[in-house]
């Protein structure tokens, strides 16, 4: 065979191999899917844009909210939203952690407020006392009582709220079934730190 032939062979070679790899690469994408996450997941999430406001700020409530892709049920969320105190600065800011696959950002945040570190309705905790995650206190709020509501109801609605109790000095999650924090069905206590059942609200 000649060079050019050889030449010429080659050249044809290559250009099917670029048809085929073009045509694997207009095959049509996956579609993105929501992402569901626990509470300690969030937070971790949430935590660095808190510390680029403040290098001081603590979290002091943390609070799912569900959708209908997302009825917060294994103690998963698709939205999670944390209040950080800061106080060398006395200011407060909310941050929003969203699964939402079509969402722009994940991470958005609300606008500053005052805040007072002597004020026991908004004391501050530590990441580090957070060891017992939603995933758990789902399971612990179930056997008290939670179980019967989602039997009877399977997509019965549950949130979690997250914040520290100064008189008992306990980092705690509230399961909350069936509505908000004040209309809810059944609110269940769990410990935070050491995932033991408290109480029933």
């Amino acid at each position: 065979m000649s060079k050019a032939a050889l030449f010429l062979s080659l050249l044809g070679a290559l250009a099917i191999a670029g048809c085929d790899s073009g045509s694997s690469s207009s095959a049509p994408a996956q579609p993105k899917q929501n992402q569901l996450a626990t509470g300690r997941f969030a937070l971790q999430k949430l935590l660095p844009s808190a510390r680029l406001w403040a290098a001081d700020s603590q979290p002091f409530r943390l609070e799912s909210s569900t959708t209908s892709d997302s009825n917060g049920h294994d103690g998963k969320a698709i939205s999670w939203r944390a209040d950080f105190g800061s106080p060398s600065l006395q200011k407060a800011i909310n941050y929003t952690w969203t699964g939402q696959a079509d969402a722009e950002r994940k991470i958005d945040h609300g606008h500053e407020d005052s805040f007072s570190p002597g004020n026991h309705s908004t004391e501050t905790f530590d990441l580090a006392f957070l060891k017992s995650d939603t995933d758990e206190a789902f399971k612990v709020a179930q056997e008290h009582g939670g179980k019967a509501l989602t039997e009877k109801d399977p997509k019965q609605p549950v949130i979690y709220l997250l914040d520290f109790d100064p008189q008992a000095h306990q980092l705690r999650w509230h399961v909350i079934y069936g509505g908000s924090e004040n209309s809810g069905k059944l609110t269940v206590l769990v410990n935070a730190s050491s995932g033991d059942y408290l109480r029933k609200e």
